[in-house]
């Protein structure tokens, strides 16, 4: 009964936006009312030295943007939350989308001033792709931004969504007041100090009364009567199961930075928010209740400590209770493996825990058995599917700076590239190695990595690639594909994996290829 238990009290979400919409203020916020942390260090300002809790690479703290996923776990209300916060950079959505495979609901965060952004357009697509249940939190509304109205209009043009108000700002910028609380029927004032941590809530049950106009001033008062009227003609009203299935979206406004209007969210979300969902395999559909363990690994991070150059293979249970020191079976190399010290995570600080439920995420020791998408049970043959490895889009050449350090630098090269950061590639003709990444940010990242972690230093040549396809011939003794070999010579090469890829040198050579050998399919993600 009590595992039953264990599991409805779990709530898995990632949060997910354009860069610089606050969703690391808002991760920090929610881990402040969780009473995980005492003070809540805000990204950008250099005027408190402690950086935001979440952001534990040294890179991240330079630039002020998140590089890796981060998890984080803490209790509010008797229900257990693990957050995974993304980064929210072009340059590293591959991580990004790997995590959406990992969370059960997700929170779209949108910046007032801004609206709805490219990065935001396309990690909404994913979650519809799949169904996510999403909430939408409007951030800043302390600052000058978008009408309302306009704001929720754009949200549901530009992202496809069907949105549902539960809580509406009174004025903006300036003149913002505080927020009509749909949901619970109450006005949450805004003083603007912030020192103030949580702002009392006022219980309204009738908008017509004159006590609105006492607690806000008789002009706010009537646009705020007019405003609601509207809202509550124009939205339909909230359905949970709609929500669940991911046809309808809960939209909040506040401002996290002030911590206004993430209490509301927080109560909201433990209560209708999905408990961990059924996961398909590529076998059958696990559900969370089953008693046998499973769970995927869907991220891997060398070095969180840099003084043990360790790595963590991250796992999302998604069956059965996972314990400490007792044998798994690891599928894909069909062996069985221990863990004494899995891992729960509260950014730098991290626990050993002796059982884990569905739901949560663990941190594995891994000395290299592990890959991203590898699947772990108590016996069964499953995988998990559904997290691809992206065609790149930049390419370079990475040459040795150092000779005496090549082995550390290839040990570095390989443990980069198990942790999914970017892809190597290794030229049939020569031998020579080629980084292919999703944005180009990521070879400062790979740079700085290889130098403070493996003490190796690499420099760069460009290679001029349009595009990386995988290779995957019908027959691989008819005449067409041997000749293939033969006059691609110069563009082939070989993944991680060994699978054969055609370096593509522009979009019009790509097209060509493809119609003179037409026996041969050439795919843009690894997974077919």
């Amino acid at each position: 009964m009590s595992f039953i238990n264990e599991i409805k009290k779990r709530r898995t979400f990632g949060i997910v936006s354009h860069p610089d919409a606050g969703k690391t203020t808002l991760t920090e916020k929610l881990l402040l009312f969780g009473g995980a942390i005492q003070e809540a260090g805000a990204v950008k300002s250099n005027k408190i030295k402690k950086g935001a809790t979440s952001d534990f690479m040294e890179i991240e703290r330079q630039r002020g943007i998140s590089v890796a996923t981060s998890v984080l776990a803490f209790e509010y209300d008797g229900i257990k939350i693990n957050i995974l916060d993304t980064p929210g950079h072009k340059d590293f959505a591959e991580d990004t989308f790997r995590t959406l495979t990992a969370v059960d609901s997700v929170i779209v965060v949108i910046d007032v001033a801004k609206g709805v952004e490219e990065q935001t357009e396309k990690l909404v697509e994913v979650c519809r792709m799949r169904n996510i249940p999403m909430i939408v939190f409007i951030n800043k509304l302390d600052r000058e931004g978008k009408d309302a109205f306009d704001l929720l209009d754009e949200v549901e043009q530009k992202l496809g969504l069907s949105v549902v108000p539960m809580s509406f700002p009174i004025g903006m910028g300036y003149d913002f007041k505080g927020i009509y609380n749909l949901w619970e029927k109450n006005i949450n004032l805004f003083s603007g100090d912030s020192r103030k941590n949580i702002e009392e809530t006022v219980e309204i049950n009738d908008l017509s009364s004159s006590e609105l106009d006492k607690l806000i001033g008789e002009k706010s008062a009537n646009t705020l009567r007019e405003e609601i009227e509207l809202v509550e003609g124009i939205y339909p009203a909230f359905e949970k199961e709609d929500y669940l299935n991911g046809t309808q979206q809960p939209v909040f406004f506040g401002s996290a930075l002030n911590n206004f209007g993430v209490r509301e969210l927080l109560d909201c979300f433990i209560e209708i928010a999905p408990k961990p969902r059924p996961k398909q395999s590529e076998e059958r559909l696990v559900n969370p209740e089953e008693k046998d363990f499973t769970g995927f690994v869907f991220k891997i991070h060398a070095n969180m400590d840099p003084n043990h150059r360790d790595r963590l293979a991250f796992i999302k249970i998604v069956s059965g209770t996972f314990k400490r020191n007792t044998p798994y079976l690891h599928v894909r190399h069909g062996k069985k493996l221990k863990f004494s010290s899995p891992n729960a995570f509260f950014a730098e600080k991290k626990e050993i825990v002796d059982v884990s439920y569905p739901g949560d995420i663990v941190g594995l020791h891994d000395t290299g058995n592990f890959k991203i998408g590898d699947t772990l049970t108590e016996g069964e043959t499953i995988n998990y599917k559904g997290i691809p490895s992206f065609s790149p889009e930049h390419f370079r050449y990475i040459n040795n700076a150092d000779p005496l350090k090549s082995k550390q630098l290839y040990k570095g090269i390989d443990q980069l590239m198990d942790e999914g950061v970017a892809q190597l590639f290794t030229l049939e003709l020569n031998g020579r190695k080629v980084i292919g990444t999703v944005g180009a940010l990521q070879y400062e990242v790979i740079q700085y990595r290889l130098e403070h972690e493996y003490g190796a230093k690499c420099t760069y040549e460009n290679l001029n690639v349009h595009k990386a396809c995988w290779v995957d011939p019908e027959d691989e003794k008819n005449e067409e594909y041997k000749e293939f070999l033969r006059v691609k010579q110069r563009f082939l090469a070989k993944d991680k994996q060994g699978q054969l890829v055609f370096l593509a040198d522009s979009a019009f050579s790509l097209q060509m290829t493809q119609q003179k050998y037409p026996s041969i399919k050439f795919h843009f993600t690894s997974e077919f």
